[in-house]
C-alpha cells in the first residue's frame, strides 16, 4: 500500500478514529425514535458521518495521485496548546463567572493563537458571539446557562 497523500491520510485516519470513537460512546445513552430522539441519536449519527468522511479521505489519500506526496509540515504547537488549555479554561469558569464573562475570556485567549492578533477585532468578536451565544442558548433554547458571576446574580 503506497500513500500518495499524507496530508489526507493523517486527516482520514484522525476522522475515521474520532467518528468511530463518538459512535461508540453514543451507545451509552438512550437512542429514543425518530420522532423522539434521545440523548445517543446526534451523536451517534454525528460519529457515523464523521467515520465515513474520514473513510473517504482515507481511501483518496491511498489511490489518487499528489505531485510531491504532500508531506506533512511543522505541528504547530502554539495554536493547539492554547486551543486546548483555552477549551479546560471555559469549561472551568463558565459555572463561576457566568456567560457574559467567560465567553469574552475565551475569545480573547483563543485570539492569541494567532499570529494575526488585532485588539479591536479581537473585542468586536466578543461583543458580537457574546450576544450570538445569549440569543441562541438562553433566549432561543432557554437552557440553563449561569448569564453571570456568581458574586453578582447571588
Amino acid at each position: 500500500m503506497n500513500i500518495k497523500s499524507q496530508k489526507d491520510f493523517w486527516a482520514g485516519l484522525m476522522f475515521l478514529l474520532v467518528g468511530v470513537g463518538f459512535a461508540i460512546g453514543a451507545t451509552n445513552y438512550s437512542m429514543g425514535t425518530s420522532a423522539r430522539p434521545g440523548a445517543g441519536y446526534f451523536p451517534l449519527g454525528l460519529g457515523i458521518l464523521t467515520a465515513l468522511l474520514g473513510a473517504f479521505i482515507l481511501f483518496e489519500s491511498l489511490t489518487i495521485e499528489t505531485d510531491d506526496g504532500e508531506p506533512i509540515g511543522k505541528i504547530a504547537w502554539r495554536p493547539l496548546i492554547v486551543v486546548v488549555l483555552t477549551i479546560n479554561v471555559f469549561g472551568f469558569l463558565l459555572p463561576r463567572l457566568g456567560m457574559i464573562l467567560t465567553i469574552p475570556i475565551l475569545i480573547v485567549m483563543t485570539s492569541l493563537a494567532s499570529d494575526e492578533f488585532r485588539w479591536r477585532g479581537v473585542l468586536i468578536s466578543a461583543v458580537v458571539l457574546t450576544a450570538f451565544a445569549w440569543l441562541i442558548f438562553i433566549a432561543g433554547l432557554k437552557l440553563t446557562i449561569p448569564l453571570w458571576p456568581k458574586f453578582i446574580a447571588g
